[in-house]
């Protein structure tokens, strides 16, 4: 079973906050035992609790005192380089929660385009629906999605004319006649499958998004 997601703010309650404490306390701990292990470094717990006269020293007074000093001997640049206050934590917490919002409303964007053009297939209406930010998105998605299509064609295309060497070599060992009409043949059916469907007509007759105002923005 997956633990619940603890929401990060003040206890307000006095007696489940201290015990909160007693048991993240004893987690950080635990944390940095496994760290100092497993790692082979150095480390140190100082921990202030609320009411309590003397702080928690892990792993006691005399080494955290030296590894403390090796932190002073160090230069002032090296010593605050990774040193964070709450400030400072905050600040870096608030960067990340500004990242995954722009990131959302990147995918919200694309989405809502996706869901334009699919309204725009099915023959209805843009006129009132979509602003001119939207329009201006989905025209760019359109011209996106054509120059796919156009690869994808080109590369059929390219891919129908030239088999492969097996097929060259077989036909030249058996010398068959007029190899020129064979190939234009070839050419002639794949392109002739290439030809677009029904409901994208509108699209290549109008160009690169030209069809936009034709079929969308009809009032």
């Amino acid at each position: 079973m997956s633990r619940k997601k603890v929401k990060l703010q003040w206890i307000s309650n006095d007696a489940a906050r201290r015990a909160t404490f007693k048991k993240r306390r004893k987690g950080m701990i635990k944390k940095a035992a496994e760290l100092s292990t497993l790692c082979g470094v150095n480390a140190c717990l100082i921990v202030y609790g609320d009411g309590e006269q003397q702080p928690e020293i892990w792993p006691s007074a005399h080494d955290a005192a030296i590894v403390l000093s090796r932190l002073k001997r160090l230069p002032e640049m090296e010593q605050i380089k990774q040193m964070m206050n709450q400030e400072g934590f905050m600040r870096q917490r608030l960067a990340k929660l500004q990242e995954q919002v722009r990131k959302q409303e990147r995918e919200n964007g694309e989405l809502e385009t996706t869901l334009l053009l699919r309204h725009g297939l099915a023959g209805r209406s843009m006129h009132g629906v979509a602003s001119r930010s939207q329009l201006a998105n989905l025209a760019w998605l359109i011209d996106r999605k054509m120059c796919e299509v156009r690869r994808r064609i080109e590369s059929l295309r390219r891919s129908s004319v030239m088999p492969p060497p097996e097929a060259v070599k077989k036909e030249a060992a058996s010398a068959s006649p007029a190899p020129e009409a064979k190939e234009k043949k070839a050419l002639e059916a794949a392109t002739e499958e290439l030809q677009p469907q029904e409901w994208l007509l509108p699209f290549f007759e109008h160009g690169n998004g030209a069809w936009l105002d034709a079929c969308f923005l009809k009032n």
